[in-house]
């Protein structure tokens, strides 16, 4: 199974609670399709890098996952259906996204940066 992640963009029209409902049926897709969720993560209402049918907001949710290839058409399908959903992209990951990521999720950045700042108060 390849590794995906999906960023995406629900209008800024829609409840808290109605987004993460949306949300939560594309990630009910994803595993009743036999996909496995790697880690998901809600950023919230963000300003657009331009507008969107007349929006400049939106609420981004990015989701990482693996999945057979035959899922994602599946899965693109309904995205372009729902009225709810302004922008999606679905990006298959290499090994080196992949390596990367798993960097991010233990905080190996972090540790870095906290690191040098002690060394340099001793």
């Amino acid at each position: 199974m390849q590794q995906y992640e999906i960023v995406i963009v629900l209008t800024p029209l829609l409840s808290e609670d109605i987004a993460k409902e949306a949300i939560a049926k594309y990630s009910k897709t994803l595993t009743d399709g036999g996909a496995e969720i790697v880690q998901e993560d809600n950023w919230g209402l963000r300003k657009l890098a331009y507008p969107i049918q007349k929006k400049t907001t939106g609420y981004y949710h990015l989701t990482e996952f693996r999945a057979p290839g035959e899922l994602i058409n599946k899965l693109e399908i309904e995205l372009r259906r729902d009225e709810r959903v302004l922008r999606f992209l679905t990006i298959a990951l290499d090994k080196h996204a992949i390596a990367y990521n798993e960097k991010k999720r233990s905080g190996a950045f972090n540790q870095k940066k906290s690191a040098k700042t002690e060394e340099g108060a001793n």
